[in-house]
């Protein structure tokens, strides 16, 4: 199939160009981020492994930001005369080492950024058979990652037709990376995102404060639906040849980044609000209420968190299950 869409040395210069956009947009959800998690806080209370996958987030996409530069830079200016076939060709050979290290960042992104959903949903679910499905997807990613970036790099640089150079097998291992990375996000985020709203909904009920947990539901539905559009749209133009696919791919990581910030920012919102209880009388009314309704009981034992799930009468509250959910999310 012939290759479509606009050239691919004007599709690399707009992907460089809506990256740097994109990733503009990210630095201040990474700077509301990290001030939510330090800010009225000790440094022991924070939860280290978010701010850690935060900041390793933030890296993995400013390093992608520089790299995909440098290889604007190389193509357009540095290699522009010398290169055999100009800056097209150059920019169509899929194992050029900076298009090497764009792609495996990107699997990094990736394998990071759904693993940390996954991670999210065993925490609201506490069972391991609920991630069984989401993890072999998630080695799917790993696998199917892997293999784009190895056969990336043996692949021909006879053509100045980019696709041309991928055409066999290192189309099909690309297709199944974005359906496996698109499957992976979508059942995870549905997952959790039920999960979080049948505890809403069991204890809604016999509540007298507002609901503080759906908020966080739709939140994680935009980003999963955000994140599945644009994984949709790189798919559709990577298998009808067009070259849309390198700003589509390359926007990606900053997007991954945003959807990231934004789900954590809502968290730490909801729980600066849930911080604000009623005192008084009120407060003790709410905290102590007994209710009989089929919840997921939290307890801690050993350091470690459990579930248990059963009908009976209860002291769990709407307001201990945020308190959870909103410090483990």
């Amino acid at each position: 199939m012939a290759t479509t869409g606009i050239p691919l040395d004007s599709a690399c210069l707009l992907a460089v160009a809506l990256e740097g956009i994109v990733y503009g947009f990210s630095i201040l959800p990474f700077i509301g981020k990290i001030w939510s998690l330090a800010a009225k806080q000790r440094i022991q209370s924070i939860n280290r492994p978010i701010a850690t996958v935060a900041v390793l987030l933030f890296v993995l996409s400013t390093a992608h930001m520089i790299v995909n530069i440098i290889r604007v830079e190389d193509g357009l200016v540095k290699y522009r005369d010398t290169y055999p076939g100009g800056p097209v060709a150059f920019f169509a050979d899929p194992s050029q080492k900076t298009l090497l290290i764009l792609r495996g960042l990107y699997v990094l992104q990736t394998m990071l950024a759904d693993g940390v959903v996954i991670y999210r949903c065993y925490v609201v679910w506490q069972s391991v058979w609920i991630i069984i499905l989401p993890c072999m997807l998630w080695c799917s990613v790993t696998a199917t990652g892997t293999s784009v970036v190895y056969y990336y790099s043996q692949a021909s640089s006879a053509s100045t037709d980019f696709f041309a150079n991928v055409v066999g097998e290192i189309t099909h291992w690309v297709t199944a990376f974005f359906a496996s990375t698109m499957a992976t996000n979508a059942l995870s985020s549905g997952l959790l995102a039920y999960r979080i709203w049948m505890i809403e909904r069991n204890v809604s009920e016999d509540r007298t404060t507002k609901s503080t947990l759906m908020p966080i539901v739709r939140m994680l539905m935009d980003a999963a639906v955000l994140y599945t559009v644009v994984l949709f749209i790189g798919l559709i133009c990577f298998v009808t040849s067009n070259n849309g696919v390198e700003p589509v791919v390359d926007m990606i990581m900053p997007i991954i980044s945003i959807t990231f910030y934004m789900v954590l920012i809502r968290i730490a919102i909801n729980r600066q609000n849930h911080s604000h209880l009623p005192s008084g009388s009120d407060q003790s009314n709410l905290q102590h209420y007994p209710m009989q309704v089929h919840v997921s009981q939290y307890t801690r034992s050993d350091g470690t968190y459990g579930i248990t799930s059963e009908d009976r009468p209860s002291t769990f509250t709407t307001d201990s299950a945020k308190g959870y959910l909103q410090s483990e999310l």
